[in-house]
């Protein structure tokens, strides 16, 4: 299999120089003596980073997505990952020209005034430039970089290949690397087309266009030009502000007063955020300060809405009572709940291992006062406990992980004192009051006094059908125990025993009283009779036990 992966491509030898030349020492053994000394090992985590930077935009991504899986990675890999960044030069104008001409099918001089071919970022799989509409709208499009598709592809399918390479050592003996390889595929996959992206971005504007918890007219998502929209051409509203840890917050139009502004803004964030992952089950999973801006008008916008999380009612309502289980520091909840979120029997796990490794990752936080947690931190420590004890949780988790952990990041910059179990408590009593009224509570009321009264008109004919049953001993009660089968066959068994032991017994004693008759020689012969009998079913009951194992 690795003379395969080596020979079969130019990419695939590539791939193993890029690898040699970084210093992963294990593979060079493996490849040159066919055996190592020791047990595989992954790279160490920044040789993995530069190994990945190396292979190129398709690898950047691929540990862009490791980073949301603390469920797969030990903490010091996440860490490494999470900053994951590839430096892209920018692809000339020419080419980018003629792509946006091929997606557009329209003169440029008629759609566009200006188009600027000064690319304003550049990064792994686009680049954005900034050009202004015909009626005068400004505009960002972001343009895929041309023959980016192929290559996708390609190193997909290489993937596959690494992903059973990878599968010998201790991290892929343990994990479903061919699984993740196919699902970082689609997800890849996915972010090529932008049209998918337009379709995140513009439900994510419906989502939050409406709040009990936030004014939404403080939140901005881009608009879609949808007919300036394909697969790799974005064309979105442009926005005028700066990243969010970058703004100014000093002006007088926001009053002067930054640290309350900042304030605002970190509640702000978090009610947002808060809403799309445990209201609206789809949120943006990568909420890093570049994808974050800070408008001149004072509204906050959220960019790049290509990696979205989902999550499922029942997943929500898991995750919305573990968060709980954190801010209480309860260990054996925090147990139960991984294991329903893994979707596995209890008897399959170890629950005494499992809640305490919960227990002595959540002493650590007993003596810190609030301002001192850090919610992100303990959260990705609940998913590593996880996986130490082979729960393999939802992909989503991880993403939601790093929702939160860019989230309290930005919002700790912009506001020291900041706490999150603090603002999301005041969000969960709310959340946790429409679960137990509903959300049109007149309604609910009419509902449940519509089932009482058709109980109160079914009861009383449904007691005297009862009564008359019970009256005409006509009633028969049918009860089924399950486990009974075993202890019936014990049971039986056992009384099978004791009556042939019994049995041995009985005969035993009368061979010996008519043996003990001397005088009646006629009949001596029955107590050999009796004896042999005896011995017979003796042997055969000793035999029985034995071979059933249960002697003891």
């Amino acid at each position: 299999m690795l003379s395969n992966f080596v020979q079969s491509s130019a990419r695939q030898r590539e791939i193993v120089e890029i690898v040699f030349r970084n210093g992963w020492d294990y593979m060079r053994r493996l490849l040159t003596a066919g055996k190592a000394d020791d047990e595989p090992k992954l790279p160490p985590p920044a040789v993995l980073r530069n190994i990945l930077i190396d292979l190129g935009p398709v690898y950047v991504k691929l540990g862009q997505l490791l980073s949301t899986r603390p469920d797969i990675l030990p903490p010091e890999y996440i860490e490494e990952l999470t900053a994951l960044q590839a430096e892209v030069p920018p692809v000339p104008w020419d080419e980018i020209e003629i792509l946006i001409r091929q997606q557009i099918r329209q003169p440029l001089e008629e759609v566009f005034q200006t188009l600027n071919p000064q690319p304003v970022a550049a990064g792994s799989i686009a680049q954005t430039h900034r050009a202004t509409l015909a009626d005068g709208r400004e505009v960002a499009l972001k343009v895929q970089r041309p023959g980016l598709e192929e290559v996708v592809e390609q190193d997909i399918a290489l993937l596959k290949g690494l992903a059973e390479l990878v599968s010998i050592t201790d991290i892929g003996q343990a994990q479903d690397l061919m699984g993740l390889a196919d699902e970082f595929g689609n997800a890849l996959r996915a972010e090529l087309d932008f049209a998918k992206e337009a379709t995140y971005t513009d439900r994510l504007s419906r989502n939050l266009s409406k709040s009990r918890w936030y004014d939404p007219k403080k939140l901005k998502i881009p608009e879609v030009f949808w007919n300036l929209t394909t697969e790799k051409l974005l064309a979105i509203e442009w926005l005028d502000g700066d990243p969010i840890l970058l703004a100014d917050y000093t002006g007088q139009e926001h009053g002067g007063d930054s640290e309350a502004q900042k304030k605002e803004l970190v509640t702000l964030l978090t009610r947002v955020f808060f809403q799309q992952i445990c209201l609206d089950g789809f949120f943006h999973a990568d909420p890093h300060p570049g994808n974050l801006f800070y408008l001149k008008n004072g509204q906050v916008a959220l960019l790049d809405c290509g990696m979205i999380g989902r999550m499922d009612p029942r997943t929500q309502q898991l995750l919305i009572e573990m968060l709980l289980a954190m801010v209480n520091l309860d260990a054996q909840r925090c147990s139960q709940l991984s294991v329903e979120m893994a979707g596995v029997s209890s008897k399959r796990v170890n629950l005494a291992n499992l809640e305490s490794g919960y227990d002595r990752l959540l002493r650590r936080y007993y003596n810190l006062s609030l301002s001192e947690l850090s919610f992100s931190q303990m959260f990705y420590e609940v998913l590593q406990v996880s996986r130490e004890n082979n729960l393999r949780l939802p992909s989503n988790m991880g993403l939601c992980a790093k929702a939160i952990a860019n989230l309290e990041g930005i919002a700790r910059t912009l506001d020291p004192e900041y706490n999150f179990a603090e603002q999301i408590k005041p969000l969960m009593t709310d959340l946790f009051g429409r679960q137990l009224v509903g959300e049109a509570p007149l309604q609910g009321l009419l509902r449940t006094a519509l089932d009482l009264k058709n109980l109160s008109l079914q009861s009383p004919r449904q007691l005297e059908v009862f009564l008359d049953r019970v009256t005409t001993e006509t009633l028969q009660w049918n009860i089924a125990v399950s486990g009974l089968d075993g202890l019936r066959r014990t049971m039986d068994d056992a009384a099978n025993r004791l009556s042939f032991s019994v049995l041995v017994g009985s005969l035993i004693m009368g061979a010996a009283m008519i043996s003990s008759q001397t005088e009646i020689s006629q009949v001596y012969w029955v107590s050999d009779v009796l004896f042999a009998a005896a011995s017979i079913v003796g042997l055969w009951l000793i035999f029985s036990i034995l071979r059933s194992g249960r002697l003891r």
